[in-house]
């Protein structure tokens, strides 16, 4: 791979990618579809749902490719086109009942193991049990590393009331672990 690939901005990436240079697509491809794909699989309430939004954001990314002017951080703008794929199927399968998708758990050694999944699947649990818009916020934080900023454009909020949902979320979260903790998880 050049060292251009290697070193250039993912905005010009995405300009070279319009441009018609497909190795600059793979470059933001590989940068970025593990992280599109864990945000879309803690945002979504169906993980059947899942595979079909992030293939349909990349498909949406390669349609607009063209005319695709860095107004916000690339990472931001896909995450954005996800979101709303998101959005639309919901209102689309809106009378349908939503079920609670769950990520895969990941094999360790036995006993560790076993602890690492109670342990994953409480933390879960209380990421799951968070209202939307704190959940997303905070997945957007956490795990895709988002700045506040980043959050607030993807989720056309203003950035005062993304740490607010971030704070809510953190306190909620603490406040569930805690009490697992205290009623038969970890001593």
């Amino acid at each position: 791979m050049p060292d251009t690939l290697l070193t250039a901005t993912d905005e010009d990436l995405m300009l070279r990618y319009g441009a018609g240079d497909l190795p600059s697509f793979r470059e933001l491809y590989r940068r970025h579809s593990q992280g599109l794909y864990r945000f879309v699989a803690w945002r979504s309430p169906r993980r059947a749902w899942v595979d079909e939004i992030v293939q349909d954001a990349w498909a949406s990314l390669h349609a607009a490719r063209a005319g695709y002017q860095p107004q916000a951080a690339f990472r931001t703008y896909l995450y954005q086109i996800a979101r709303n794929r998101l959005i639309d199927l919901l209102r689309q399968r809106q009378g349908q009942e939503q079920e609670a998708g769950e990520l895969p758990d990941e094999g360790a050694s036995p006993q560790r193991s076993l602890e690492q999944k109670q342990q994953h699947a409480r933390l879960h649990a209380a990421i799951a049990a968070l209202p939307v818009e704190q959940k997303e916020a905070l997945v957007l934080q956490q795990f895709s590393g988002m700045s506040i900023q980043d959050i607030a454009v993807v989720t056309e909020t203003e950035a005062q009331t993304v740490k607010s949902r971030l704070r809510y979320a953190m306190q909620k979260l603490r406040t569930q672990l805690d009490g697992a903790a205290g009623t038969g998880g970890q001593a």
